[in-house]
């Protein structure tokens, strides 16, 4: 097998946000490495805005896990449900056999749907500071030993059934979970929305309804109305060495806006982060210093480092997504920005191996931001 070959990402850090929460109570900065150059000043016009407010941007982690769907077959339905009936009583006993499989892997959950004779199972796992991809499979390999060994009528069809579900846009993983649920909240002072947005919150109200559900809706989106999340956790899933296919999943959620006598709330909810701070692609050396950085790899309880990662990652798609929003309540300010911004914009440029290596990356400083974010 030939040496892989490598690819130079730009990338630049935003901020800082301020970030308050059930896990983080912090200020920080936030690495973007992104050709879409406009995104760094757009992310930081909603960074400044964090910290003009009285808390921040308030972030809540509310669930953390990964999952993990095998495929069974069985005699038929009724051997099917059998099993499931057993497999629910003796709950317990999967979570001994899973626990056995690695020395972080916790067996939280189990769901199943029935089709025909084919028997889905879907494992929730705590996986502490890995994404868990590799994690939930191995322990789902042992539990579906265990089944084959121990519950008749059911037969091997395959460790992954769909179910999970892994980079596909489903409606499953945003009703049972998979990866960090995070809600983001931001209170905006009218003054700051007028000043800096150079909008109102009955436009950015109007705007959310019409653009992001009812666009969404008429687009057949799936557990989806957001502007581009996806923007965002692509730019900090490249910069801190996470599986950048999981932004298909991961940028499936929620902006959600309200007026309050001109002040305004603006929030959003992403239940599919899925990123880690251990395991592959964090060897990196580039993603170690961004790690750090981040203040991701302090000595905490397993778990704690990759929910900070999750809700810095959350709170940076909020800034983006407020920013967006409120430019395209202007006509013609997206144009301008992408036209001003995307003119040979210097940054630093993220490596992935070979120039790393050599210690021959570019090290550009980036381009000063100016005091509006995406305005020219």
């Amino acid at each position: 097998m030939t040496e892989p070959e490598f690819a130079a990402v730009p990338m630049q850090w935003v901020g800082p946000l301020r970030i308050t929460g059930n896990t983080v109570d912090d200020t920080v900065e936030a690495p973007l490495a992104t050709y879409e150059t406009p995104l760094w000043p757009s992310v930081q016009r909603g960074a400044r805005i964090s910290e003009m407010t009285e808390r921040g941007i308030v972030a809540t982690l509310v669930d953390d896990r990964m999952t993990r769907s095998i495929l069974l077959e069985a005699d038929d339905a009724a051997a099917a449900y059998a099993a499931v009936s057993r497999l629910t009583a003796r709950f317990g006993e999967l979570q001994e056999v899973a626990a056995a499989s690695s020395r972080y892997a916790r067996l939280i959950d189990l769901h199943h749907q029935i089709a025909g004779n084919l028997l889905f199972l879907r494992f929730a796992f705590t996986t502490g500071d890995a994404s868990g991809h590799n994690m939930a499979t191995f322990a789902a390999d042992r539990l579906m030993d265990h089944i084959l060994a121990t519950v008749p009528g059911v037969r091997y069809e395959s460790v992954s059934g769909n179910y999970c579900t892994d980079k596909k846009a489903t409606a499953v993983n945003g009703i049972l979970g998979r990866g960090k649920n995070v809600i983001t909240e931001i209170v905006v002072p009218r003054d700051v929305v007028e000043r800096r947005l150079h909008t109102t919150a009955r436009q950015v109200v109007e705007l959310n309804i019409r653009k992001n559900l009812i666009g969404t809706l008429l687009a057949g989106g799936i557990r989806s109305a957001n502007a581009h999340y996806a923007n965002m956790l692509l730019a900090f899933y490249l910069a801190t060495g996470q599986d950048a296919a999981n932004i298909v999943e991961g940028s499936q959620g929620v902006t959600h806006a309200e007026d309050r006598s001109g002040d305004l709330y603006f929030s959003c909810t992403l239940p599919n982060l899925i990123v880690g701070t251990v395991g592959n692609g964090k060897h990196r050396s580039f993603v170690d210093e961004n790690l750090a950085r981040l203040g991701c790899r302090q000595d905490r309880p397993a778990g704690d480092n990759a929910r900070r990662l999750a809700v810095i990652a959350a709170a940076t798609v909020l800034c983006g997504e407020l920013s967006l929003l409120a430019a395209q309540n202007n006509r013609g300010e997206l144009m301008r920005a992408h036209t001003r911004f995307e003119r040979s914009t210097p940054s630093r440029t993220v490596t992935t191996g070979a120039e790393e290596a050599a210690g021959s990356a570019p090290q550009a400083q980036g381009t000063a931001l100016d005091n509006s974010g995406v305005q020219p």
